[in-house]
């Protein structure tokens, strides 16, 4: 049986061969009828485009390049899941290209490189505004930040500020020495991200205002190890100074090490040790953690609209999107 091809689609449509493209590549300059039509005669046809045709005709790649920090977290998995449901909507495939380090940076910094090849470019958390305003980045592509912050390019982020005082404003109100444990994500002065030091801002800031003190701060990476080893140290030094504690960690990740340090040693959450996350990762509500809930796949699909909508023509200034976390509690506290 012949496979359909984009002039059934047209004829079936009652439209030019132009349109139904327009409709494939989501670009903005179609009727919402008439999109509505075309996508209907599609689905009835049951066509499916050939990317490599595609990519002849139009001279694109119909490719986007995504540089994230690390592959490995909840937090990127669910991010890439906002990515790329968006771009696949748009019949755009997805390339991931993991900044591990910064000569992987440097080399992505080349205008030779495979990142630079696709249509569009999301840069996830680090802050490159530096970068960005010594022109050090190619931004005649269209770039999208997700999770970060320019005033240069599209970003679509949270406000971290205010998730550290959300958590703040409910942990001065718990018993017993207040503690903190933030991520370590600082490779060098150009490759850092501003993460977690809104959350500390926001977080600290509450705290100093309702003239608590943070008995002690501790930093740990992502590694789960480092995270059971901090948990250990934070641990060893509460229950010298006496229990019940409280404990702001800045990750869910790091939250998780610390709930099962505490089951370890006999401790209750919730009545020992009073623990607050921040993500609301799938297993949080699981494990009773009171934490900050981001809608990390909304930031994601709304930062691949935000490209999208360049590669449509779009050309106007640079545009922010912010999202707002918010409190869960549970049984941790």
């Amino acid at each position: 049986m012949r496979k359909p091809t984009i002039q059934d689609v047209a004829r079936q449509a009652g439209v030019g061969v132009g349109t139904v493209s327009r409709v494939l590549n989501n670009h903005v300059a179609v009727k919402g009828a008439t999109r509505e039509t075309v996508l209907k005669a599609i689905a009835d046809l049951e066509y499916t485009p050939n990317p490599h045709a595609r990519r002849i005709a139009g001279g694109k790649s119909y490719t986007i390049s995504v540089l994230l920090p690390v592959l490995t977290t909840e937090f990127y998995v669910r991010l890439l899941d906002g990515l790329e449901s968006a771009f696949q909507e748009a019949r755009y495939d997805v390339a991931i290209f993991p900044l591990l380090d910064r000569s992987r940076l440097e080399r992505y910094l080349g205008s030779h490189t495979l990142a630079y090849q696709a249509d569009g470019l999301v840069m996830a958390t680090y802050n490159l505004t530096q970068m960005f305003h010594e022109r050090r980045l190619r931004t005649q592509q269209p770039t999208v930040l997700v999770d970060a912050y320019s005033d240069t390019v599209d970003s679509s982020f949270m406000d971290n500020v205010s998730g550290g005082r959300l958590a703040g404003e409910y942990a001065v109100g718990l018993p017993g020495h207040l503690y903190a444990v933030w991520v370590e994500t600082e490779l060098d002065h150009l490759f850092t991200t501003r993460v977690f030091e809104d959350r500390r801002s926001g977080f600290l800031g509450v705290a100093q205002s309702a003239g608590r003190t943070v008995r002690r701060e501790f930093t740990s990476s992502f590694d789960s190890l480092a995270a059971r080893n901090t948990a250990v140290t934070l641990l060893d030094d509460a229950q010298a100074a006496g229990l019940p504690c409280t404990v702001f960690a800045s990750a869910d990740m790091l939250a998780g090490a610390l709930l099962d340090e505490v089951n370890l040693r006999g401790l209750t959450a919730g009545r020992d040790v009073h623990v607050i996350g921040f993500d609301d990762q799938p297993w949080a509500a699981e494990r009773g953690l009171t934490t900050l809930h981001q809608p990390v796949e909304s930031m994601g699909y709304e930062a691949a609209h935000l490209l999208l909508s360049r590669l449509s023509g779009f050309n106007g200034p640079p545009r922010a999107r912010r999202f707002e976390p918010r409190l869960i509690v549970r049984a941790s506290t």
